[in-house]
C-alpha cells in the first residue's frame, strides 16, 4: 500500500498542569496537530485517578510528526521530568495522515 504516509507517533503522558507548556512546545516545533485526552492509571509517581479537576490528574497527548521533529520533541521534554510526572515514547506509524 504505497498510498500510506509514514511518520512517527509521539505519545506524552504527564501531569495535567503541563498542558499549556506542552502545547506551546508542540507549536514552537511546528506540529500541525495533536490529540489530548484525560488519562488515569498508576506508575512510579503513584496513582493518578483524576478525581478532582487539575489535581492529581494526567493527560495523554498524541501527535504524528517527522522523525527529526520527534527527536527534538523528546529532547525538549527531558527537563520537565525533573519536577513533574511525565513519560514519552515514539513509534513508527503509517496511515492516512499528512
Amino acid at each position: 500500500m504505497s498510498s500510506l504516509t509514514q511518520g512517527v507517533l509521539v505519545t506524552i503522558i504527564g501531569e495535567a498542569v503541563l498542558q499549556d507548556r506542552l502545547i506551546h512546545l508542540l507549536t514552537k516545533l511546528g506540529v500541525s496537530g495533536y490529540t489530548i485526552i484525560p488519562a488515569q492509571g498508576a506508575g512510579s509517581h503513584g496513582r493518578r485517578m483524576g478525581d478532582m479537576a487539575g489535581y492529581n490528574t494526567n493527560i495523554e497527548i498524541k501527535t504524528i510528526v517527522a522523525p527529526e521533529t520527534s527527536d527534538q520533541l523528546l529532547e525538549n521534554l527531558k527537563p520537565l521530568q525533573s519536577n513533574h510526572a511525565l513519560i514519552a515514547f515514539r513509534q513508527a506509524v503509517e496511515g492516512l495522515f499528512d
